[in-house]
């Protein structure tokens, strides 16, 4: 790194790097210590580091990309109600509020501030997806007509840890509001555990090297990666181009919803127009700008630079992005948005889409790139049971290799939750089956990635199943010649009678009902006549195209 405000490089270096692994310890402490399975195993969470003015410095690379990029737009929220200046130790900003910055409900923000010898330095973040936040249905409410139905509305705040948390008014009123509180504050004390980890890292560093080199390296941080983008956008071709994909439907018709990205590169900024999307709908599909800016910062980290450079403030220096106010990227309150990650991913691949045109060599082709997010729940002698879970499809294949197998998409880092842990966690349901879908990705030169099957057997009545998804209808496209992948389903077999489900829906299960979830996969790149003979050979020994072939 290049020296920054007259500290010298190898402080700026070592001071760097230690926030970077600061802020991975702090994941490992929250995910660690979490009580939900979707937290605890599949790691929906994030962290990161702040400097004294709110902007994001550092933040883990291991867990969250879609989470850790509005970081610094949700903690503004907080600093205009509540002034930085106001803070004391141990108070804590927190919001979940998706129209002050936030993105869902269940993602809950919680910021802390970090004092050396009487000077605030940092603040210390962490988030984390909750299992349950309260709302019109355990777990995942796809029928919201309003964010009000979604959960708890937490907008930007102060509160005291010692005051209004540890046994204190704030977390009693968010325990009576949720269905499963021995998870959700569990979760929540493992946020503050994250953000205590920071606040000690950060005053080993003081202690070190000094507040005042600590707050000169953050902003250092910033400046690279700033000028690492700025360089990047600047080595591609000045010019616009346009990307478009779209999100199979609202839930209720059948008419895709059309996202449109226009890039317009000129030197080294960069402008993400998202005019042309479609406007916003009456269900929970809808993105807030926050999750929009997030998304096209992700994928813009992705293919413009590599691992060595950090993603922080520096990235959204150097572009500008809009989204008009009312449609499905920019909506306007109180529009629902819980399943914006639908959207957003479709964001997501228009971008790369358009970025294709100026530099098809840096890009993938089209994934399964869907959250598909299912819930089951069970009320048993007034004592909700809630189970969640991240559903993960093939990776897009590219002019450097075949796609991923069974991944999580490109915003998103999810694990699957071990078939061993939902033994010990649940007792009404219980997997039967878990593979790979061989042959779901598309062929080419390189092919794409394979979706995934996952079937649960239901053991008692009562169990409310619901679930949103993508890429139920529309398939992901190929990419220089190369076929399209495959899409996803939900099936219920009850007896002789078969119930598919849409992408978007609710159904009551019964005992004995079999619940059977496919994932789809990515496009390939490349003509499929042109793949070389190992790479097919290495197929079939795996057993990766023996759908393709039987079909």
């Amino acid at each position: 790194m290049s020296p920054a405000s007259g500290i010298s490089p190898l402080d700026q270096a070592v001071i760097g790097q230690a926030l970077l692994a600061s802020a991975r310890e702090m994941g490992a402490k929250l995910y660690r210590s979490a009580y939900s399975t979707i937290v605890r195993e599949a790691k929906d969470a994030s962290t990161g580091i702040l400097d004294a003015t709110g902007q994001a410095v550092a933040q883990s690379d291991e867990l969250i990309p879609v989470l850790v990029g509005s970081l610094s737009l949700t903690f503004a929220g907080c600093a205009a109600r509540y002034p930085i200046e106001t803070l004391q130790e141990d108070d804590f900003y927190i919001s979940n509020h998706p129209y002050h910055g936030g993105q869902h409900l269940q993602d809950v923000f919680i910021f802390m501030p970090v004092f050396w010898e009487g000077e605030l330095v940092a603040f210390s973040a962490a988030v984390a997806h909750h299992l349950d936040i309260g709302g019109g249905a355990p777990g995942l409410n796809v029928m919201a007509t309003d964010v009000y139905q979604e959960g708890l509305i937490i907008p930007p705040s102060k509160y005291n840890l010692h005051r209004d948390w540890t046994g204190g008014p704030f977390e009693q009123l968010v325990a009576s509001n949720i269905r499963v509180p021995d998870q959700t504050i569990g979760d929540f004390n493992a946020q503050f555990a994250a953000c205590r980890v920071g606040i000690a890292r950060i005053h080993e560093l003081c202690a070190r090297h000094g507040g005042a080199t600590v707050k000169a390296a953050m902003a250092g941080m910033i400046d690279y990666c700033e000028r690492r983008v700025r360089a990047a956008i600047a080595a591609l071709p000045d010019g616009e181009y346009t990307g478009e994909d779209a999100v199979d439907d609202d839930g209720i018709g059948d008419t895709p919803l059309v996202v449109r990205a226009t890039v317009r590169i000129k030197g080294d900024q960069m402008e993400v127009d998202y005019t042309g999307t479609c406007d916003q709908v009456a269900t929970a599909l809808n993105a807030p700008f926050a999750s929009t800016i997030s998304s096209t910062l992700g994928c813009l980290k992705g293919v413009l630079t590599g691992p060595d450079v950090p993603f922080n403030e520096g990235v959204l220096r150097a572009v500008k992005i809009t989204a008009p106010l009312g449609s499905l990227l920019n909506p306007r309150f109180p529009a629902p948005v819980r399943a914006r990650m639908e959207a957003i991913y479709r964001a997501y691949d228009a971008v790369v889409k358009a970025l294709g045109q100026a530099v098809p060599d840096r890009v993938i082709a089209p994934g399964f790139d869907s959250t598909v997010a299912t819930c089951l729940s069970f009320l048993d002698q007034g004592r909700y049971r809630v189970y969640l879970e991240i559903h993960n499809g093939g990776y897009g294949a590219s002019s450097h290799g075949d796609g991923c197998d069974a991944v999580a998409g490109p915003l998103s880092n999810c694990t699957n939750v071990p078939v061993e842990s939902l033994d010990m966690d649940f007792d009404f349901f219980r997997i039967e089956h878990y593979s790979l879908r061989p042959g779901t990705g598309g062929a080419g030169v390189h092919r794409g990635g394979n979706g995934s099957e996952r079937s649960y057997r239901m053991l008692k009545d009562g169990v409310r199943f619901s679930i949103y998804a993508d890429r139920f209808r529309i398939a992901p496209g190929g990419l220089a010649g190369g076929n399209a992948g495959t899409t996803g389903s939900c099936t219920v077999y009850r007896g002789n009678e078969v119930f598919p489900l849409k992408s978007k829906d609710n159904f009551p299960l019964k005992a004995g009902d079999l619940l059977v979830l496919q994932t789809g996969g990515g496009g390939g790149w490349g003509d499929p006549g042109q793949r070389d003979a190992g790479g097919a050979a290495r197929d079939r020994r795996h057993a990766l195209t023996e759908l393709m072939a039987a079909e």
